[in-house]
């Protein structure tokens, strides 16, 4: 009788190949002594990819547009609760935006903890803010019990960000690699029935009403179920401001962007009736004096579906119930702007409108360039847009790298500004190693354009030394070309409005990444 093959490893493989059986197939990393056996347990679970990131902020916004993309889980691997916690920022903005991440932290011996070595750290605490669950893993025998909770908090509709730490001795034990079947997304609520008749009953009633579209309203399916409804009562299709990511262009209607400042807002919304499909309520961004904070009344919003229901569904007999109805025509487009005469925001977009591959992927930070794609992205071949959901800075670059892998052959553009850039600048290196089809437009205004924004708003002196020195970034100004070269990226700058567009097609074409620094006043 043949005896039964020895399955036994170590924790550290037993966990990766229970996370890789558990539907987990990449782990965007930045490991450091404590996960020494994590890393090298990577060398015995072949299909686990691994990237390496030079920074945790770059790890976890990479885990975050993996995920946007993809709608899988991706997991990090962070060093202690310090490591963990320079990753925090974008962690905050995957949150937001509804990915699904596992965070492995790698943490001391248990023996080790009471010593207070200089690392140790109150990691739970750290992580429980942007962690729908945070577990402890204490000994082998709970690998998958564990690892299983944390994939399927990951998954909890529309979609969370669950916390594991996993110490050394758990990791160092001999144990035997369980392979849970991957269990799979969970199908999202469905919406009452009489939710949606009370909804089409208010819409009959209403004049001009707005439907303001988020989370899975925002593919190509949830655009085009709503345009049906907006087209029987006369409705106009807004997105939320900063959406995770959105379907744009092509034969899809136009979806106006909400406003950011609340003047704005309140004169965009007027008095209609405000229908939220996968979408919160309208709120100003921040605080401003004079202002309320919720910039629509209750007694003009009306919700269809909430973040974690099927809104693609509650759209689509949303408009079986209102088919009796004639279908007009949506609204008219925006004529088209004035050609650019000169080197700004509005001819970078321009110049990429025509230029952009059908398909493409867009991650969007910054004002500079963000509100200007925004306002003309219908205009451009179909292509998807991720923008900053939770305002935390330096999402745009690790987001785009996250992207590319996961869509292979895909071509990525970075919309990025260059204050924003620095804080995850390190992402250029990764980009470079993995050769990815990434194409970086920064506007290199070496200023921090919203804050000067904000001030000029509140009446502040610019000019004057001391707001100068906190918003003005030329002294010294970044060389953003050599800054690109040294992390192995090629790059170019355009200082002129006739270079502006055999530069985008150059970033277009190139095999891999490319950085077009584009000096903009």
């Amino acid at each position: 009788m043949t005896e039964p093959a020895d399955t036994t490893t170590n924790g550290a493989v037993a966990l990766l190949k229970t996370v890789r059986a558990g539907g987990a197939r990449i782990c965007f990393a930045n490991p450091g002594t404590t996960e020494l056996t994590l890393v090298r347990a990577m060398a015995d679970v072949p299909e686990m990819r691994v990237v390496l990131c030079l920074f945790e902020g770059v790890a976890t916004g990479a885990a975050d547009g993996y995920s946007r993309v993809s709608r899988e889980v991706a997991l990090t691997l962070l060093h202690l609760g310090p490591g963990f916690a320079n990753g925090i920022a974008n962690l905050h903005n995957a949150r937001r935006a509804h990915s699904r991440i596992v965070n492995l932290i790698g943490d001391h011996a248990q023996w080790h903890l009471p010593h207070d070595a200089p690392l140790t750290s109150d990691i739970r605490s750290l992580a429980s803010p942007v962690s729908v669950s945070v577990r402890y893993l204490d000994s082998v025998d709970a690998i998958e019990e564990e690892v299983s909770g944390a994939l399927n908090d990951a998954r909890t509709a529309p979609g969370a960000i669950s916390t594991l730490i996993v110490p050394t001795d758990v990791m160092d034990a001999p144990a035997r690699a369980a392979e849970p079947a991957d269990a799979g997304d969970p199908l999202p609520e469905r919406v009452p029935a009489a939710r949606i008749a009370a909804v089409a009953a208010r819409l009959r009633d209403s004049d001009a009403p707005i439907l303001l579209l988020g989370s899975d309203t925002l593919t190509e399916a949830g655009i085009a179920a709503a345009a049906e409804v907006a087209r029987r009562v006369g409705a106009r299709l807004l997105m939320e401001p900063y959406p995770a990511i959105v379907t744009l262009g092509g034969a899809l209607p136009r979806v106006e962007r909400q406003a950011y400042f609340p003047d704005d807002v309140l004169r965009q919304m007027g008095e209609s009736l405000v229908i939220l499909a996968g979408a919160r309520a309208p709120i100003s961004y921040f605080g401003y004096e004079g202002y309320p904070s919720r910039l629509v009344s209750d007694d003009r919003l009306v919700s269809l579906s909430e973040p974690d229901e099927d809104g693609i569904a509650a759209l689509s007999a949303l408009a079986e119930a209102l088919a009796d109805l004639p279908a007009g025509d949506l609204p008219p487009l925006p004529a088209l702007p004035d050609a650019a005469t000169t080197l700004n925001a509005e001819a970078v977009v321009q110049a990429l409108l025509p230029r952009l591959p059908e398909d493409a992927i867009i991650s969007l930070e910054g004002s500079t360039l963000g509100g200007p794609w925004l306002r003309e992205a219908h205009r451009a071949r179909r292509h998807r847009v991720m923008t900053n959901t939770g305002g935390a800075i330096g999402q745009g670059l690790p987001c785009a790298l996250g992207a590319a892998l996961a869509a292979p052959g895909t071509r990525i553009v970075s919309l990025q500004s260059d204050g924003s850039a620095q804080y995850t600048v390190q992402a250029l290196w990764t980009m470079a190693h993995e050769n990815l089809p990434i194409t970086m437009l920064i506007a290199a205004n070496h200023r921090y354009g919203i804050l000067q924004t904000e001030l000029r708003r509140a009446g502040a002196d610019l000019a004057h030394a001391a707001i100068a020195g906190m918003t003005v970034l030329d002294d010294p100004r970044t060389d953003w070309v050599a800054l690109a070269t040294a992390y192995g990226v090629p790059a170019r700058r355009v200082e002129a409005l006739d270079d502006l567009g055999a530069a985008i097609d150059q970033g277009l074409a190139t095999d891999g990444p490319m950085l077009i620094a584009i000096e903009l006043p």
